[in-house]
């Protein structure tokens, strides 16, 4: 049954993937009466999560951040399909770069690095983007599919432009086996984490369980760290502006790194609501006092 869906959803995904963006956007808005209107996907989450997080917003606010969000929503999941088919001239034109002289300036040291970001903007096409600049060797973070067929599907996805991929539970050996190597290592670092795994702090104005494994890896190898915000800028056009969060992970504790990395997120949230990932269960746990 795993591949009967696989095969009869590839066409689909790859003519998709192979839309000029005029018309993917146009499939997006018809997306978007079906996901919003009518079905109201995950509708109560994205409120709920929008009213703990800005509790001084009126529910007028509210309600065009939540439009804003299902729209930028159905683009940014069309969209992370053009990776299997985009041309590279293509790709640079929808993800620029403002500072990638602060990457290029550890590469030039022979500095490996740790890249952390959100679920914000369109994390696939910026790890895409920057798998074809000639700086760092690039690994990202993922966790596999339980369908074999779109787990490979999604490797192919991440990959096409040389980069590599690390599973979560193989990144501390990936690293290690890496450690002669200049590299960069993406890790969506905003994502819940199980409740014996997790560090607490205010975050968009609730108590929130925070994934510490990219600060223990950091203050591990003594990498630099840096956040990348990938900040959409109209339909189909994002910008990456990197802001370092530190230079020598060991002297911080992993909480210390993290709290750096949420606050940096957090305005970017703030500045830009509508482009973050409200679907996502992100409050689930509860801490017990």
């Amino acid at each position: 049954m795993k591949a009967v869906l696989y095969y009869l959803s590839l066409p689909f995904i790859y003519v998709v993937s192979s839309l000029p963006l005029w018309l993917l956007f146009g499939l997006s808005d018809m997306l978007y009466v079906l996901i919003y209107k009518l079905l109201s996907y995950r509708l109560e989450v994205v409120r709920q999560n929008l009213q703990n997080s800005f509790p001084n917003k009126t529910a007028n606010e509210l309600r065009l951040i939540e439009k804003h969000f299902y729209r930028y929503f159905c683009d940014m999941v069309l969209e992370s399909l053009k990776p299997l088919t985009i041309s590279e001239k293509k790709l640079r034109e929808m993800v620029l770069f403002q500072n990638i002289e602060m990457v290029a300036q550890y590469f030039e040291k022979k500095q490996s690095i740790i890249i952390v970001m959100g679920h914000f903007g369109n994390w696939e096409l910026g790890g895409a983007r920057f798998s074809l600049e000639k700086f760092h060797e690039l690994f990202m973070i993922y966790q596999p599919l339980k369908n074999p067929y779109f787990n490979a599907l999604t490797q192919r996805l991440r990959t096409r432009f040389g980069n590599g991929l690390f599973t979560k539970k193989d990144t501390m050996r990936g690293m290690m086996a890496n450690r002669n190597k200049t590299t960069a290592t993406i890790f969506i670092a905003d994502q819940t984490p199980t409740k014996e795994n997790a560090i607490w702090m205010n975050f968009l104005n609730q108590e929130t369980a925070v994934y510490q494994g990219a600060g223990k890896i950091a203050q591990k190898f003594n990498y630099p760290v840096l956040y990348a915000a990938i900040k959409r800028e109209k339909r189909g056009q994002y910008k990456v502006n990197f802001k370092e969060i530190c230079q020598n992970s060991a002297e911080l504790a992993p909480k210390q790194i993290m709290a750096r990395f949420m606050a940096e997120l957090a305005k970017d949230i703030n500045e830009l609501p509508s482009t973050w990932l409200w679907t996502h269960k992100r409050w689930k746990h509860k801490r017990i006092k």
